[in-house]
């Protein structure tokens, strides 16, 4: 069992089933020997992290590689329980795993603390340049992730994903959503939008710049079709409600056992960003308040925050606010504008 960042343990829920705890404590002891007997080759490069390839290195060259996270923030606790059950389902089939996968639990020390970080986002770590942000548990963290992820996408042939599972603190417009980098490649891109279409998921916002996410830095600099995936609302562990995350549950089990892909699902509505409202000091305030459902629309003309002299209104006809927290740190960013174009 593995604890990070230098966290003691806390104590999960009571009663969790036993993969769902495993997974939530960064255990892969029941897993892992049932893939190595299975003749793959496994390996932990770091607490939480597991990779699961084929033992041949040319065959596995031809596989595609598949890097999903969950629990980057510590209180999104549904993807944790999604993955631990397909995770579980597959070590007893292991033959059926036909990717070669990397799993990362990102966050420990906040799931074992039931927070959504220990000393900042870990969602923005991802990026050269963290200001007053390096010396903390997340910068370290994130450091540990960059370099196990660098590992596994080396040598990889070119079918790279990124799944970054995560759930939404607030309700929004499009239950499920997902966020996009512009620069993944253009028949990658098509890939994933079709996936996650397959996975329920009702809105795509195209991301231009990164603002030091996981999946962005996968997209960046491991040629990845990264994305990150808002899976429905923030439960507690152990009493989410499955049900939301069943599509999703569905693409993902296909996606690693290399399914013939289902039809019948639609397409998801397409966005771009129109900017980001980033928070430049501590004067910052939103016009409207943090409660504010995602893809709330708004106005030409109509104010979304003031910082100081500077005050951001709606440049387009309509645009949809996403993300709002006038509560992050100075220098990030506050809250997306986005249009629909699709």
């Amino acid at each position: 069992m593995s604890v990070s960042q230098g966290d003691s343990p806390a104590a999960l829920p009571q009663q969790l089933p036993a993969a769902v705890r495993a997974l939530a404590e960064a255990d892969f002891s029941a897993i892992a020997p049932r893939f190595t007997a299975a003749g793959f080759a496994v390996a932990e490069p770091a607490d939480g992290i597991i990779t699961i390839r084929a033992a041949d290195g040319g065959a596995g060259a031809a596989r595609p590689a598949v890097l999903i996270s969950v629990g980057v923030h510590g209180d999104e606790t549904g993807p944790i329980e999604v993955v631990a059950y397909l995770l579980d389902a597959l070590s007893h089939q292991p033959s059926a795993l036909a990717v070669d996968l990397m799993l990362c639990v990102g966050n420990i020390g906040a799931i074992r603390a039931g927070k959504r970080f220990i000393d900042a986002d870990l969602n923005r770590m991802f990026r050269a340049q963290r200001g007053t942000l390096e010396g903390t548990a997340e910068a370290a963290r994130a450091d540990v992730m960059i370099a196990a992820t660098a590992a596994f996408f080396n040598n990889a042939g070119p079918a790279r994903w990124h799944l970054d599972l995560h759930t939404a603190i607030r309700p929004s417009v499009y239950p499920t959503f997902a966020i996009v980098p512009e620069l993944i490649a253009d028949e990658s891109r098509a890939q994933l939008i079709d996936w996650l279409g397959l996975a329920g998921i009702g809105a795509i916002i195209m991301n231009p710049a990164s603002v030091g996410t996981y999946s962005y830095y996968s997209a960046e600099h491991h040629a990845a079709a990264g994305t990150t995936i808002e899976l429905g609302r923030i439960g507690t562990l152990g009493q989410n409600d499955l049900a939301q995350f069943k599509d999703a549950s569905q693409a993902l089990d296909d996606l690693l056992r290399g399914a013939a892909r289902r039809e019948g699902t639609q397409r998801p509505h397409i966005f771009n960003t129109a900017r980001q409202i980033i928070k430049l000091s501590d004067q910052f305030q939103m016009a409207f308040g943090k409660e504010t459902h995602n893809f709330t629309a708004m106005k030409q003309g109509e104010e979304i925050a003031r910082d100081g002299d500077t005050v951001y209104t709606v440049q387009h006809a309509e645009e949809l606010v996403v993300f709002p927290n006038p509560d992050v740190r100075v220098g990030l960013r506050a809250g997306l504008m986005v249009v629909r174009v699709g």
